[in-house]
């Protein structure tokens, strides 16, 4: 998960405490439930871009006979992450650090490769997936799930709201991030050497409606809007004025306290199988 503040300039996000907050919320129940059937104990997982880790945590626990690590490039969530390990009492898990695009791992160490909105901030999915099919043992699972930003819905129609869906994406692009990287999952895996019948694809939704799913993510993503990475790009960049990206966040709030209000949006996911090794990988 990279961050422009520390050593990759991607993470079109940053690292900002209101975006590691939103991070936190992740769980394997809610945000990799297409993993769940390949899981069984004493597997070799890692996840790659962890983050605060608690997907990471959330595996682990599953099958404590196993052993997960969680990878990210920059050490700020990971400390979090090992905090969170501690608090929740699992013991076998380890983080490190290291960047998805030279993974720090020999080949066929692990027998489940999986990232959670990374691949699409690495600035080469194509090299982020040969790297994740290299670490894999034959006989193992690469599982990616990615974010397709122009599938997102929401009510009420906001404008504000409506100019922030078209800002992200151009900011995004600016630091070679692709927000639209879902519908793309399948055509990057072709490309890193998979073969079609190896590979199993899917969709996943997010969908935030109940009052207090509102009332968290409208103050997650308010606060993001204004002080990450994000809104001082495009301020920067001349994509918007100081103005319109108060506006933005302003409008969030507005969208939270809506009784009918909700949002949602669509993830691709791909599941991919090592049956054989090619030379090379």
């Amino acid at each position: 998960m990279p961050d422009g503040s520390n050593g990759s300039d991607n993470y079109v996000l940053g690292q900002s405490s209101s975006m590691l907050r939103g991070l936190r919320w992740r769980t394997v129940e809610n945000s990799t439930p297409y993993l769940i059937p390949y899981l069984k104990p004493g597997l070799a997982i890692l996840d790659v871009g962890c983050g605060p880790g608690t997907i990471t945590v959330d595996l682990a626990s599953r099958f404590p006979k196993g052993t997960v690590i969680g990878l990210d490039v920059v050490s700020l969530p990971l400390q979090d992450a090992r905090t969170y390990a501690e608090e929740r009492g699992v013991t076998n898990v380890e983080f490190k650090e290291g960047d998805v695009l030279s993974l720090p791992f020999a080949d066929a160490t692990f027998d489940i490769v999986h990232a959670h909105q990374c691949i699409q901030h690495s600035g080469d999915p194509v090299q982020a997936l040969r790297e994740m099919r290299r670490v894999t043992r034959s006989g193992g699972l690469i599982a990616v799930r990615e974010m397709d930003f122009g599938s997102a819905i929401w009510f009420p129609d906001i404008p504000a709201l409506r100019e922030y869906h078209v800002m992200c994406p151009k900011v995004a692009i600016t630091k070679g991030s692709d927000m639209h990287a879902g519908r793309k999952l399948l055509t990057w895996a072709l490309a890193a050497g998979f073969k079609r019948e190896d590979v199993t694809t899917t969709a996943g939704t997010w969908c935030y409606s109940t009052p207090e799913e509102r009332s968290y993510w409208s103050s997650v993503l308010s606060e993001v809007t204004l002080v990450s990475g994000l809104g001082k790009a495009a301020v920067t960049q001349g994509v918007i004025s100081q103005e319109e990206l108060e506006r933005m966040a302003h409008a969030w709030e507005e969208w939270g306290a809506t009784e009918d209000g909700w949002y949602a949006v669509v993830h691709g996911q791909i599941s991919g199988s090592i049956n054989a090794r090619r030379p090379g990988y």
